[in-house]
């Protein structure tokens, strides 16, 4: 019994502290045909992060559009993921994704660059806390698989820690730049 009253207590400061923002996406009206006509109901798409590297998407049906958004809010913070960032602000590498017909293609940029993406896309990397980014997005503009799109590059996205933990290695020799050889330096010069 006092477990549980622990996990209540748990669970209750978690929902007290706002530190996820969400961003609503989309809201579709959807109607059931039945017998005496149609019902109507509504369909919510919701990403939230907490603009420090976690991100995740949710969706949610119900008959009033602020129950929907509430089911997807709860739903997004569920389905939370972690990606690295380079200096807080943008991506550690190009990398692309795909989910269904969407594809996505997101690129590095220098700092001042801002947030270059289309609608779904932009309210992902605004709840990640990504500051400088450039994305396109290539196939559909169906904005539920623009996000799982994203979401599945973010998923593929690593740090140079983790590349070096993965590799057995120190993180200064992942990032060492390869040496050259001075030949080619002196016959450059020598032509010059």
């Amino acid at each position: 019994m006092a477990e549980r009253d622990n996990r209540r207590d748990r669970r209750d400061s978690r929902e007290e502290t706002p530190e996820f923002a969400d961003r609503l996406v989309a809201i579709n009206r959807v109607s059931k045909t039945v017998k005496g006509g149609k019902r109507f109901g509504f369909a919510a798409l919701v990403v939230v992060g907490d603009q420090r590297g976690r991100v995740g998407f949710g969706k949610g049906k119900a008959k009033e559009v602020p129950e929907a958004i509430r089911k997807a809010t709860e739903q997004a913070k569920r389905s939370l993921i972690r990606v690295p960032l380079r200096d807080g602000r943008t991506l550690h590498h190009d990398t692309h994704g795909r989910h269904g017909a969407g594809k996505v293609v997101m690129r590095t940029a220098v700092p001042g660059t801002g947030i270059i993406a289309g609608g779904p896309m932009r309210a992902v990397f605004e709840m990640l806390g990504v500051q400088d980014v450039v994305a396109k997005s290539l196939g559909s503009a169906n904005p539920y698989n623009m996000i799982r799109a994203t979401i599945d590059g973010l998923k593929r996205e690593s740090s140079p820690r983790m590349v070096a933990q993965r590799r057995g290695k120190k993180v200064a020799e992942i990032l060492k730049k390869p040496e050259t050889d001075g030949s080619t330096e002196t016959a450059a010069t020598a032509e010059a």
